[in-house]
């Protein structure tokens, strides 16, 4: 079963309800219920999943440059709840806004320490 939920979901772009790219979904979160039975607890997406599900050196590579953008490593990867999703077809679409899901760490950490800097950045565009 894990492999046919991997194969429908690993990869796909979550898109929010708006239409905008949040992400892909890197990895997945189980959880296990009261009787021992798995269930997907979270989505999860970003550098930090990415590496950890690919493993090796290159999976450790990508997760130590995503550590190099964060002001507090280890990075951690976005979690999405399996309640903010409203459907799986070629993307996963979430019923939530990107704006309400917390930002990705790199991301988040490119905004604070580069793109905030630039003059103008904060202003929006018409």
């Amino acid at each position: 079963m894990r492999v046919q939920l991997a194969k429908q979901l690993l990869d796909r772009q979550i898109v929010d309800r708006d239409g905008r790219l949040v992400g892909r979904v890197d990895d997945i979160e189980f959880a296990v219920d009261d009787e021992g039975f798995p269930y997907v607890d979270c989505l999860l997406t970003g550098q930090g999943a990415l590496g950890q599900r690919m493993g090796g050196r290159f999976g450790r590579l990508l997760v130590g440059i995503a550590d190099r953008f964060v002001d507090d490593p280890p990075v951690r990867p976005v979690r999405i709840p399996v309640t903010l999703i409203d459907r799986v077809d070629s993307a996963v679409r979430l019923r939530a806004r990107a704006a309400d899901l917390p930002p990705p760490p790199v991301e988040g950490w490119l905004r604070r320490h580069l793109i905030d800097r630039i003059p103008g950045a904060n202003r929006a565009s018409g």
